[in-house]
């Protein structure tokens, strides 16, 4: 009998495992470590998983202004040299689209949701993305910059959605 049971929880487990693994994005990755621009605070993590035509976009910033929105876009260069994030240039829009909201109509393949701070000024977040890629294609944003603003996004005003100052910068390089 006992010896059952230990077979019977050994299958368990493995088909569990099983399941967590298929369940797991393994396609090409890619992570941001964003910096604070000159004067400001914010500072964090974001990984990218290409997970068939969806990347999972996940990660974690502080230094935000507590309970408020803030901007956040793919931009179209790796540069965060200048001190204030311009370096990185526009919106990345190898599509040639108008600014716009993520996942809604046309929109920038740099046109991220706006990340949103918690009372302590950190947004914790996980969404997935269709416009973008990692390693692949004209969407791929390895070699990209990752820029976070000081205000939300309005995704209406053309072509940067209004959103203010860059407040944290990074270069996304592949995993």
């Amino acid at each position: 009998m006992k010896n059952r049971f230990g077979i019977a929880l050994s299958a368990i487990a493995a088909i569990t495992l099983a399941g967590c693994a298929a369940n797991s994005p393994s396609g090409p990755s890619a992570t941001a470590k964003l910096e604070p621009t000159r004067g400001n605070v914010t500072a964090g993590t974001v990984n990218f998983v290409q997970a068939g035509d969806v990347v999972k976009v996940s990660g974690t910033i502080s230094g935000l202004k507590p309970g408020a929105e803030h901007g956040f876009h793919v931009h179209e260069k790796g540069d965060c040299s200048s001190g204030d994030g311009m370096s990185t240039g526009g919106h990345f829009n190898p599509g040639g689209k108008p600014h716009g909201s993520h996942g809604v109509g046309e929109h920038h393949a740099g046109d991220l949701p706006s990340l949103k701070a918690d009372a302590s000024g950190k947004a914790s977040f996980s969404f997935d993305s269709r416009t973008i890629r990692v390693g692949s294609t004209a969407n791929d944003i390895v070699g990209k910059g990752l820029i976070v603003h000081r205000d939300p996004d309005d995704y209406k005003t053309q072509p940067t959605g209004n959103a203010g100052p860059r407040v944290a910068c990074a270069v996304i390089t592949a995993k």
